[in-house]
Order: C-alpha cells, then sequence, then structure tokens
C-alpha cells in the first residue's frame, strides 16, 4: 500500500491557522512499521513529524497527517501482551458496571477495541457489547476470544449505519483512540449519533500537562494526530453538543485523562475535579500556546544525555541491549539517530513483533530470552511508563551485574532488583 500525507495548514478542531510550532523531530518512519529483514535494503517511507498548537483553542496537532488507511488496517499493537493494561482495563469494568449500573439490558461500545482484552469483561458479564476496529488481523483474535467486532473506522457514517440498526450505546468506550484520529470533529459528530440521551462516554487520553512537564516528546508519533489538555479538549466536545461532566487523573502512558462524557444539558452535574485541572493547566501556561515551545528544548536535552550515555558505554567496551519496541521507542531512537552502532538489540514479548526489525534504526526485535544470551550491561527501557513491571520482569539480569537506563523525563541509570537504586 502506498502511503501518503496530507499537510494541515489549518486547525482540525477549529479551523483557525496553524502557526506555532511545539516541537519538530524531524523526518521518520511510521513508528508501527516493523521492517521484515527482506526489506532491510529497501526504502522506508518517511514523514516530517511536527506538532503545531492552535493559537484559538490550543489544540496541539501533527501538522503532517499520514493515510489512516495505511497505518491502522494491519496493525501490530496487541493490548493483552500488557499484564499491567489488562489489570487496568479489568479496574474500569468492574468500577462502570457498578457507576452505572449495567447489566443484561444495557449496550456497551467500544471504539478501536483492539483484541477484546477490555470487552471480554464485559462479555463475562452477560452485558451485550460490540466492539469498532479497523484492524482486521486484530479483529479475528478479539472474535476468537468471544467478542463481537466490527471490522471499520469509526466516523459518522458508521455511527449512522449503527444507529439505524438500533445499536446504541448506554456506555461508549474510546481508550486512547481521539488520538487516532484524523477528521476529529467528524469522529465526535459519530460519538453524539451513537450515545443513546441519557448514555455515558469514557475516553482516556495522554494528558498533554504531562507531556509538558516531564519531557514526554517520545509520545509523538505519526498516528498520534492530536494531544490533549482539558481546556482543549472540552473545546471539541462542546462544538458537538456534548459535555465532559467529570474526569479521572490515571498514571497510565505517563499520566492521562479519562474523561466522562454526556450530552449538552445531560442529567449529571459538573463534577469539582474539572475546575481543579483546568486550573493546574493555566498555572504551567498551557492557557498560552507560546508555552508549549518549551518541549522543544526538553527534547533536545534528552537526545543529548541520551547519545552521550550510549557513546560512552561503546567507548567503554559496555553492551547495551533495549526492552520493548513501542511507538514510543522508535520515536525517541530515530529523533536521537540511535542504531545498531549503539544498541544491538531490543527484546518484546509480542510475537508480532518479533525477528523483526525497528523502523528507521533498524534494531532487530528477539524474544526476552536473547537478553539471558546477550549480557548487556545496560538495558535501555523504551516504554518507560512500564517500567517498574519491566524491571520486576528482568530482575535476573542482576546475575550479571546488568543494570536499566531510563532515558526520560532525565537520564537515570537503576540498579536491578527490589529496590531499583539510582547508581548514576
Amino acid at each position: 500500500m502506498t502511503m501518503t500525507a496530507t499537510q494541515l495548514t489549518s486547525c482540525r478542531a477549529c479551523g483557525a491557522p496553524l502557526s506555532t510550532v511545539m516541537v519538530d523531530l524531524g523526518v521518520m518512519p511510521l513508528a508501527n512499521s516493523f521492517v521484515a529483514e527482506s526489506d532491510l535494503s529497501s526504502d522506508e517511507p518517511a514523514f516530517p513529524l511536527r506538532a503545531v498548537v492552535c493559537d484559538a483553542c490550543l489544540l496541539v496537532q501533527l501538522d503532517h497527517v499520514v493515510d489512516t488507511q495505511a497505518v491502522f488496517t494491519d496493525y501490530a499493537y496487541f493490548s493483552s501482551f500488557s499484564p499491567s493494561w489488562v489489570a487496568h482495563a479489568r479496574r474500569y469494568v468492574d468500577a462502570i458496571v457498578e457507576r452505572l449500573s449495567l447489566d443484561h439490558h444495557s449496550r456497551v461500545i467500544e471504539i478501536a477495541s483492539n483484541d477484546g482484552y477490555l470487552l471480554k469483561r464485559f462479555v463475562e458479564r452477560r452485558i451485550p457489547c460490540l466492539g469498532i476496529e479497523p484492524a482486521a488481523n486484530i479483529a479475528l483474535v478479539a472474535e476468537a476470544a468471544g467478542v463481537p467486532t466490527r471490522v471499520s473506522f469509526f466516523n459518522t457514517t458508521t455511527a449512522r449505519e449503527l444507529a439505524q440498526d438500533g445499536v446504541t450505546a448506554d456506555l461508549l468506550i474510546g481508550n486512547n483512540v481521539l488520538a487516532h484520529v484524523p477528521a476529529l470533529n467528524d469522529f465526535v459528530d459519530g460519538v453524539r449519533l451513537v450515545l443513546k440521551p441519557g448514555g455515558v462516554a469514557t475516553f482516556e487520553v495522554p494528558h498533554l500537562l504531562r507531556l509538558v512537564l516531564d519531557a514526554q516528546f517520545d509520545t509523538i508519533y505519526h498516528e498520534h494526530f492530536s494531544y490533549f489538555t482539558l481546556l482543549a479538549v472540552e473545546r471539541v466536545f462542546a462544538a458537538r453538543s456534548l459535555e465532559v461532566f467529570d474526569v479521572e487523573e490515571l498514571p497510565t502512558h505517563g499520566g492521562s485523562l479519562r474523561l466522562f462524557v454526556q450530552h449538552a444539558g445531560g442529567p449529571r452535574q459538573q463534577a469539582p475535579v474539572l475546575d481543579r485541572i483546568r486550573s493546574a493547566e493555566r498555572a504551567a501556561g498551557l492557557g498560552d500556546s507560546q508555552a508549549y515551545r518549551r518541549v522543544g528544548d526538553e527534547a533536545a536535552r534528552v537526545r543529548e544525555d541520551l547519545v552521550r550515555f550510549l557513546q560512552t558505554a561503546r567507548e567503554q567496551g559496555r553492551t547495551v541491549a533495549a526492552y520493548g519496541a513501542p511507538a514510543k521507542g522508535n520515536t525517541l531512537l530515530n529523533y536521537c539517530g540511535i542504531g545498531r552502532d549503539l544498541i544491538g538489540l531490543t527484546v518484546d514479548l509480542n510475537p508480532a513483533k518479533q525477528n523483526r526489525f525497528l523502523p528507521g534504526s533498524h534494531i532487530p526485535v528477539l524474544d526476552p530470552d536473547a537478553l539471558r544470551v546477550l549480557r548487556p550491561s545496560y538495558v535501555v527501557v523504551l516504554p518507560w511508563n512500564l517500567q517498574d513491571e519491566i524491571m520486576a520482569q528482568l530482575a535476573w539480569i542482576s546475575e550479571w551485574g546488568g543494570r536499566f537506563v531510563v532515558p526520560i523525563p532525565s537520564l537515570r541509570v537503576l540498579a536491578a532488583g527490589p529496590a531499583h537504586v539510582e547508581v548514576a
């Protein structure tokens, strides 16, 4: 499939001109386009990766949009391979079923339902549900797990078809999907169409406040078209006759918001926590587009520190591997210009990524047991948001004195073992 990218000159939410650059990460391949060994000599499609902020509505977004058919129709990310994410989903289901009194008379719809990791919890409770998932390879896994799944992108067309068939939601779920939507207003219109009059939609989004404060620039990649503060996302929903009535702060993905949304003028009162988070965003300067420029300086600092560390390790004859093959890791590696000369290999639990090569850097992805063979001096934790889980899984690298390196928000070298003491 030929990949194309379109450059935006106006905001995807409000239509205002885009002129303020938050961070320019250069030109790089798609973060989840893993490379087969037979294709290593072929040119990889690469596109500008630049995040800009709308001066009018403060929505941060990419100004180059890659065709979503190329990105999402054959996807390598399976949610079930992260035990912490599966546990997060289980806690959500337990809480939301009780909060909304869901039962066999209710209907749950999840947008971007992936491999059914979440909806199967509703299936277990005999609550009718439907997944909407554009990646056919992943939808097959969900169906095999007993989760009814429709292979489709979610938009107003899909929503109208569902509504015409009487398939509307008491609970509509969208975890980490808003960022992946190029036609944002069309998507939110679809939410309004398929949500029952008294229904609730919940969306989890990485919190842009954390990205700015904690140098999480690596969470920027071509699949993430938009980046949200509460201030900005409330405007997006309000423009389509929906309202955020509650929010929870979550530790996932380095810090996320869980938004609770209803039709405008719905029965639920605005929660006081909304004012607190709005105030925190304004206090960090995020009510002014110019404050976002600090992200570029922080990205340059992280790059300098990580490259210097890896070059010193090479000069000292130390071996370096990485753990994980997440999209954020590929943004980091390609922005820093890191290849196999500095990191020999990475390992990942996901078989769909093993025995392939990271896009751009061409670092090979192997089974985690490869670390026992290499016995690296350092293991760079690319999915830093899961560092505790990963370091617990790999505590055995202490057998040969191996240490972990966590590059974000600032470079830390941690001893393997229960305490994870910082050693440099």
